[in-house]
C-alpha cells in the first residue's frame, strides 16, 4: 500500500471521499483502502442517500457505482457537477461498458474504473484527482494574491486613464473596421454595412463616437444613450445600452435608430460592458450595423421564393426532384395530389408500387450521361386511377458541377392515349367483324340460292328452309352491325331487365365446358341470386365470359397447383348484384393489376392480344358497375363485379327479354 496521496503544503487539508455503492461489502472494503491512503470517508448506499450526504459533508471526491437501484451513478454525477463543478467524481462499473464510460466522461467524470476494483488503478485514479485538487488550490491562492496586487496598483491608474482608454478604443475600432472593409475576403456586401460605434459611461451617457456615427446620427457626446433610438421614451422599453448596463453582460438586439435627417435605420446592435478591477461598471461599447440592404435583399429573396413556389405548385404537371437512390426529395402540389406525400420514398414505389426501378428509368439515364431524357409509361395514382404520362428528366448540377439530383416533369396524356386507343380498337374491331360479315353474306347467298331453286321447282319446303337461313343470318347481321356501332362511338347500353339467376346460369354454362375439358373444378353458388339486373345482353355476356375464360387461362398457367379450382358465386347484396370469380391460378403482381385494363396490355405474352380485359372493363363501367381485383403471385385471383339491381316492375317469374343470347 502506498503512502498518503493527500496534497502537501502549508495550506493542505485532509481530503474527504464520499463512497457510494449499493453493496455493503464493497463500501466497507473501499473505506478501509481510502483511510489507509489518508482520506476521510463518508458512505452512502444509493443515489438518493449519496446526494443527501454530499450536501451535508461537501466532500472533495466522490467515488460512485453506476448501476444502482433508484438513482444511478450517472444521475448522481450529473447533479453533483451541476451543484459543485469542482468536485472530482470517479465512476465505478461492474460491466466495463464503453457506452457508460463515454456517458461518464461526457458529464465531466474524472475517471472510470471497473469491478473487481484493482487497488493499484484505484490508487492511481485517486492520486490524479488529489493532484488536480491541489493544483486548483494553489492557482486559487496565487490568483487571489495577484488580484489584490493588481487592485492595489491599478485603481488610481484606471481612474486617470479612463478617458484616454475610451479614445484609444475608438481609434482601434476605427482602424480594425477600415481594414475589414477593405479586405477582399470580407465579401461584396461588407462595404455596404456601415459600423456606428459609440462608447458610453456607467450612467448610460455617450462619451465619444466614431465618425460614421456622428455623420449619421450627429454628435451626441454627453447626451443620453437611448436618444438615437426610435423607441426612446416608450413605456417599458430599455435601450440596448441600458439593458447591458443592468445585466452587466453583452446584449445583441435588432433595433431601429433615427438619423439626423429623420430616416429610420434598421440596425443590428451589440453592446458589451467593460467591468473595472473593483467590479464597477466603467464603460459600455456599442456597435450598431446598418442592415437596410440586408433587409431589402431578404425581402426580395422572400418574394422570389414565394413566386417560385407559386409557379412550382401551379404547374399542371407532376414535378419531382430525385436523388441517386431515386428517392423523391421535393415535389409540387400536383405530384402530391396525384401520388401522395413522397416522404422520401422512391419514384417507382409511388408511380407503380414496385420494389425495383423500371427497366428504362429516365432518371437513372440522366444520372448516367448528365443529359435530358424522355419516356412514356403507365402509372397508377394513389386512388388507383390509371394514367398515361410523358416523362421528361433533366440533371440538376450543384455549384461545383456535380449532379446529385434529377428534375422529373410528368405530363398527363391519358386523354390523348384514350383517343388513340379508341381509334386503334375501332380499327381492330372493324377488321375482326368484317370477317364475320363476310361469312354471314356467304350464308345469305346460300340461303337465297335455296329460295331461288325452290321457287324454280315449286318446292315450298325448300323455299321455307332457304328463307329461314336468310332470316337467321339477317338477324346475326343486325347484331354485328350493332356491335360495330357500340364500339365506334360512345352510346348508352341497350338495357333490359334480366333475372339474375338466369344470367348466372347462362354464364356458368358458357365456361363450364372449357373448364371441364381442361380438368378444372368449376364450382357455382347461385342460391342467393335473387332479383333482376338491367343489362345489354350482347355486351354484358361477352364481358363476363371474357373474365371467366381468363380465370381458366390463369389456372392453366399455374403448373404448381395439385388441382385447379374456379369458384363462381352470384348473390344479391345491399341493392346490388355481386358476381365473384375466384381462381387458384398463377396470380398477378401489383404492377400487372394496375395495368390489366389498359388497351394492348397482356400478361400472356404472345398468347394474348391485350384487348379483352380493356373491352370488358369498358362494358362493365358502361353498365354503371365496378370491377375490383385482389391478387398475389402464386396465390390466385379474385374478381368482384358489382352492378345495381333493377327496380322490380314485372314479375321475376315472367320472361323479361326476347333477345337471344349471343353465346347460346
Amino acid at each position: 500500500m502506498s503512502e498518503s496521496l493527500l496534497p502537501s503544503g502549508p495550506s493542505s487539508e485532509t481530503l474527504s471521499v464520499l463512497i457510494v455503492d449499493d453493496e455493503q461489502d464493497i463500501r466497507e472494503m473501499l473505506e478501509i483502502l481510502l483511510q489507509e491512503l489518508g482520506f476521510t470517508t463518508h458512505l452512502a448506499a444509493d443515489g438518493v442517500k449519496a446526494l443527501e450526504a454530499f450536501n451535508r459533508h461537501q466532500p472533495h471526491i466522490v467515488l460512485t457505482d453506476i448501476k444502482m437501484p433508484g438513482k444511478d451513478g450517472i444521475g448522481v454525477l450529473r447533479e453533483i457537477k451541476a451543484a459543485r463543478p469542482e468536485t472530482e467524481v470517479i465512476m465505478i462499473s461492474g460491466h466495463g461498458d464503453m457506452h457508460l464510460a463515454i456517458q461518464s466522461l461526457k458529464h465531466d467524470a474524472a475517471d472510470f474504473i471497473t469491478k473487481p476494483i484493482d487497488e493499484e488503478l484505484l490508487e492511481i485514479a485517486l492520486g490524479k484527482v488529489s493532484e488536480r485538487i491541489g493544483l486548483r488550490r494553489q492557482v486559487r491562492e496565487h490568483t487571489e494574491n495577484l488580484e489584490a496586487l493588481v487592485r492595489e496598483k491599478s485603481a488610481a491608474l484606471v481612474e486617470m486613464e479612463r478617458k484616454l482608454a475610451a479614445t484609444q478604443i475608438m481609434e482601434g475600432m476605427g482602424r480594425a473596421l477600415t481594414i475589414l472593409a477593405g479586405d477582399p475576403a470580407s465579401g461584396d456586401y461588407f462595404p455596404e454595412l456601415p459600423f456606428h460605434v459609440a462608447i458610453h459611461d456607467g450612467n448610460c451617457q455617450v462619451v465619444t463616437t466614431n465618425e460614421g456615427y456622428r455623420d449619421r446620427f450627429g454628435d451626441r457626446s454627453g447626451l443620453a444613450s437611448c436618444g438615437a433610438y426610435e423607441r426612446c421614451g416608450e413605456s417599458g422599453w430599455k435601450s440596448p445600452v441600458r439593458e447591458a448596463a443592468e445585466a452587466r453582460a453583452s446584449i445583441h438586439r435588432h433595433e431601429t435608430m433615427v438619423a439626423t435627417d429623420g430616416t429610420v435605420v434598421p440596425v443590428m446592435t451589440h453592446v458589451s460592458p467593460v467591468i473595472g478591477a473593483a467590479g464597477e461598471l466603467e464603460l459600455l461599447l456599442e456597435i450598431a450595423v446598418d442592415v437596410s440592404e440586408i433587409r431589402r435583399l431578404q425581402k426580395e429573396l422572400s418574394r422570389t421564393q414565394r413566386k417560385f413556389e407559386y409557379f412550382f405548385n401551379m404547374v399542371p404537371c407532376a414535378i419531382s426532384v430525385q436523388d441517386r437512390e431515386l428517392r423523391v426529395v421535393e415535389a409540387n402540389a400536383t405530384f402530391r395530389r396525384d401520388f401522395g406525400d413522397p416522404a422520401g420514398r422512391a419514384c417507382h414505389e409511388l408511380y407503380k408500387h414496385r420494389d425495383a426501378p423500371c427497366d428504362d428509368c429516365p432518371v437513372l439515364a440522366s444520372f448516367a450521361d448528365n443529359a435530358p431524357h424522355q419516356y412514356e409509361t403507365v402509372v397508377a395514382t394513389r386512388g388507383g386511377e390509371q394514367r398515361n404520362i410523358l416523362v421528361w428528366t433533366a440533371p440538376l448540377a450543384d455549384s461545383d458541377g456535380t449532379v446529385n439530383h434529377v428534375l422529373e416533369v410528368s405530363t398527363d396524356i391519358t386523354q390523348i392515349r384514350q383517343l388513340q386507343d379508341h381509334l386503334a380498337s375501332l380499327g381492330i374491331m372493324l377488321g375482326s367483324m368484317s370477317h364475320g360479315v363476310k361469312g354471314l353474306l356467304m350464308a345469305i347467298d346460300g340461303g337465297a340460292y335455296r329460295v331461288d331453286k325452290g321457287l324454280e321447282k315449286g318446292d315450298l319446303p325448300r323455299v321455307a328452309a332457304g328463307w329461314k337461313t336468310v332470316r337467321h343470318r339477317l338477324d346475326h347481321m343486325r347484331r354485328t352491325v350493332m356491335d360495330i356501332l357500340y364500339y365506334s362511338k360512345s352510346r348508352e347500353p341497350n338495357l333490359a331487365p334480366h333475372p339474375l339467376h338466369g344470367v348466372a346460369e347462362h354464364l356458368a354454362e358458357t365456361v363450364s365446358a372449357k373448364a371441364s375439358k381442361s380438368e378444372i373444378i368449376f364450382l357455382t353458388d347461385f342460391s342467393q341470386a335473387d332479383g333482376q339486373i338491367l343489362i345489354d345482353d350482347v355486351a354484358f355476356y361477352s364481358a363476363m365470359a371474357n373474365i371467366l375464360e381468363n380465370a381458366v387461362d390463369a389456372c392453366l398457367f399455374n403448373r404448381d397447383a395439385a388441382e385447379h379450382r374456379i369458384g363462381f358465386h352470384v348473390a344479391r347484396a345491399d341493392g346490388h348484384a355481386v358476381f365473384t370469380i375466384r381462381d387458384n391460378g398463377i396470380g398477378m403482381d401489383r404492377e400487372t393489376m394496375d395495368n390489366m385494363f389498359t388497351l394492348f396490355f397482356s400478361s400472356k405474352g404472345a398468347l394474348g392480344t391485350g384487348i379483352g380485359m380493356f373491352v370488358s372493363h369498358e362494358i362493365i363501367t358502361g353498365h354503371g358497375g365496378t370491377i375490383t381485383v385482389d391478387s398475389a403471385p402464386g396465390k390466385g385471383t379474385t374478381f368482384r363485379i358489382t352492378l345495381p339491381l333493377a327496380q322490380p316492375s314485372v314479375s321475376e317469374d315472367e320472361p323479361t327479354s326476347d333477345h337471344a343470347s349471343p353465346l347460346s
